[in-house]
C-alpha cells in the first residue's frame, strides 16, 4: 500500500492497482460504506472495495492529512500490529505537504442520535473534536471502560494511535473453526482470555480497549468528507453505528455546516503541530 500526496480539496481516494479493467477508485466517503459488523468497508458503484480502512483513515485524520491518493494491491489494508500507529510513524517519517487552500470542516450545529437497544452514537455541537466513549464487556480483563478526549493539536497521535484491536479467545476460535481470522496472530491484536492477556507484552494503556474504540471513531468519522466540529458520545457503539449517525447527520436540515478554517479554529484540528517526537513508544 502506498499514499501519495494530492491537491486541495482532492479527498482520500483509495485506488485498487490489482484490477484490471472498470473503475479501481473507491472514495473514502460515508455513502459508499458497505453494511459489516467487524471493519469498515467501502465500494465503487463498479463493485470494487477495500475493507478494514479505518485505522489508515484515523491515522490520516489525527496527522491532518486531508487530501490523499492511497493505492493498494488488494481488497484489504494491512493489520500491521492492529493499531493506527504504523502508519503514523510512517506518514510522519516521510513528511507532509502544507496546502495554502483553507480546510474546510464540518461543524455540527445541532445534536443528532442513533441508537440500537442499550448502545447509542450521538454528535453534538463543539468547537473542537472530541470523542466521549464507553465500553462494557463481560470479560474480566475488559469489563466497564470509559475515555473523554479532546482531539485537538495532536492528541490522536499522543494519546490513541497505538491502541490495537481486541477480542476474546473464545471468538478467535469461534471463527478459526470456520475457517475465518487463519492469519490472525497475537501480534496483531489483543486477545483477551477472562482476565488473562494473551499477547505478548501485556497493554500499551491500562484503557486499551475504550482507546480504541475511540481510534476507530476517529477513522469512521474522517469519512465525513472533512473534519469534524463537534462532540462524538459513544456509547457501546461500532463501525455501523458510527456510519448510520453520519447518515442521519447529512439527512438532517440544520445540523451541520461546511466551514472554511483558519486563525484559532485552524489550531483546534487534529494533526496541527503534530511532530514524530508526539508518536508513543510501543512495542
Amino acid at each position: 500500500m502506498t499514499l501519495r500526496p494530492a491537491s486541495a480539496d482532492y479527498g482520500i481516494w483509495f485506488n485498487r492497482i490489482d484490477l484490471v479493467g472498470g473503475n479501481s477508485l473507491v472514495p473514502a466517503y460515508w455513502d459508499v460504506v458497505v453494511p459489516s459488523k467487524l471493519c469498515t468497508q467501502i465500494s465503487n458503484s463498479s463493485g470494487a472495495g477495500v475493507s478494514t480502512i479505518e485505522h489508515i483513515m484515523a491515522a490520516l485524520a489525527g496527522v491532518g492529512v486531508h487530501n490523499c491518493l492511497i493505492e493498494i494491491d488488494g481488497p484489504e489494508v494491512p493489520i500491521l500490529d492492529g493499531s493506527a500507529a504504523p502508519f503514523v510513524q510512517g506518514i510522519l517519517e516521510r513528511g507532509l505537504r502544507s496546502q495554502s487552500e483553507a480546510v474546510r470542516a464540518i461543524k455540527i450545529l445541532k445534536t443528532v442520535e442513533v441508537t440500537e437497544g442499550d448502545s447509542f452514537a450521538r454528535l453534538e455541537p463543539a468547537d473542537m473534536l472530541e470523542i466521549d466513549f464507553q465500553i462494557d464487556f463481560a470479560a474480566a480483563g475488559i469489563g466497564r471502560q470509559s475515555h473523554r478526549l479532546n482531539l485537538s493539536n495532536g492528541a490522536f497521535v499522543r494519546e490513541l494511535c497505538d491502541s490495537r484491536t481486541f477480542c476474546l479467545q473464545a471468538d478467535v476460535d469461534a471463527m478459526r473453526a470456520v475457517g475465518l481470522a487463519l492469519g490472525g496472530t497475537l501480534e496483531n491484536a489483543v486477545v483477551f482470555d477472562g482476565a488473562r492477556i494473551l499477547s505478548p507484552g501485556g497493554l500499551r494503556h491500562p484503557d486499551e480497549p475504550v482507546r480504541h474504540k475511540m481510534l476507530d471513531a476517529m477513522g469512521d468519522l474522517a469519512l465525513a468528507g472533512g473534519p469534524i466540529l463537534g462532540r462524538y458520545v459513544g456509547n457501546r457503539s461500532g463501525h455501523s453505528m458510527t456510519n448510520r449517525l453520519l447518515r442521519k447527520l447529512f439527512a438532517t436540515p440544520g445540523a451541520w455546516a461546511m466551514v472554511d478554517c483558519a486563525g484559532t479554529t485552524m489550531g483546534k484540528l487534529p494533526g496541527v503541530g503534530v511532530v514524530r517526537q508526539d508518536l508513543p513508544a510501543y512495542a
